[in-house]
């Protein structure tokens, strides 16, 4: 019998992310920059359902996260970071090296001792390991201090700039290092992705335990946003029957109907899970269908 599959939700859409127009993702309800607002969705989409929260490690999220805590909201925590669009901002306003000032100033004013030696560490002995392990412990400091929970996150994922920018300059020790640090922190590790293929191959010749890690990457009926194709995303999964495989893009942006979304998932056993973005409350609400549909394919 074929394991319960995970229902996430999302949350681009709190952040006004449309991948397929703009102005669509401007259009969204004000109420949406509310964490608060935010929280009651998450809250009502458990209820229904869901059986946590991806997120992009941010101010607004870990309000949002402070907010379910407040709430008594039991929803397994799916961190991604760098919160990419963030740390653009930032770039921006106060170029790289500034950015990078901002950020070390942050992680000294935190006080957690781990990110400030690793940061040390790190720029005297240029050790690029122990830079990405001090930004780690700060970014799981913050996690841990908005859920109330030492437990917090139960998972960690690179950001897709992050595991692609790897994946391109054959960053081995990254891949490695954050395995190791993470399975360290009782904290199951994981990767976004938009080349599902390739980083499976990556991970497996790395000869790294692929059953401890999870992957996130689009999955759907039309192969909107599967890298190379619909056909090689599909085909490596069979090189990883025990991973834990959650489908993002689900929906294609919005062009593919959800029981269309639902009955591919359904057909391709090896995903473990989905993860959908709601934006008002009868999304929440419509997560009942989500979990039945998706328990109606378990055999």
């Amino acid at each position: 019998m074929q394991s319960h599959k995970l229902l996430l939700v999302g949350d681009n859409p709190f952040h006004g992310v449309s991948h397929l127009s703009q102005s669509r993702a401007r259009s969204r309800d004000s109420k949406i920059c509310n964490p608060d607002y935010c929280a009651e969705l998450i809250k009502i989409a458990t209820e229904n359902g869901a059986d946590g929260f991806m997120f992009s490690v941010s101010d607004f999220t870990l309000d949002i996260v402070s907010s379910l805590s407040e709430k008594g909201v039991s929803a397994g925590l799916y961190a991604i970071a760098p919160a990419a669009s963030d740390y653009v901002r930032l770039a921006s306003r106060l170029g790289t090296p500034g950015m990078a000032i901002h950020l070390a100033r942050q992680i000294i004013a935190s006080g957690n001792l781990k990110a400030v030696f690793n940061g040390f560490k790190g720029v005297v002995f240029r050790n690029p390991a122990a830079l990405m392990k001090a930004y780690l412990y700060y970014e799981i400091f913050r996690i841990r201090n908005a859920a109330k929970s030492k437990q917090a996150p139960y998972c960690f994922l690179l950001h897709e700039i992050i595991t692609e920018m790897a994946l391109a300059l054959k960053l081995e020790w990254l891949f490695k290092s954050f395995v190791e640090f993470m399975l360290d922190m009782k904290i199951k590790p994981g990767f976004e992705t938009r080349n599902s293929p390739i980083l499976i191959d990556t991970l497996l010749k790395l000869g790294i335990d692929v059953t401890q890690v999870v992957i996130v990457a689009p999955y759907n009926k039309i192969g909107f946003q599967m890298n190379p194709s619909k056909e090689e995303c599909e085909k490596a999964l069979a090189d990883i029957p025990l991973t834990e495989v959650i489908a993002m893009s689900i929906l294609a942006g919005g062009y593919i109907k959800p029981a269309e979304a639902i009955d591919y998932i359904n057909g391709v056993s090896q995903l473990k899970g989905v993860v959908v973005g709601i934006s008002r409350e009868q999304h929440a609400r419509d997560f009942k269908i989500f979990r039945e549909a998706l328990d109606g394919g378990i055999q």
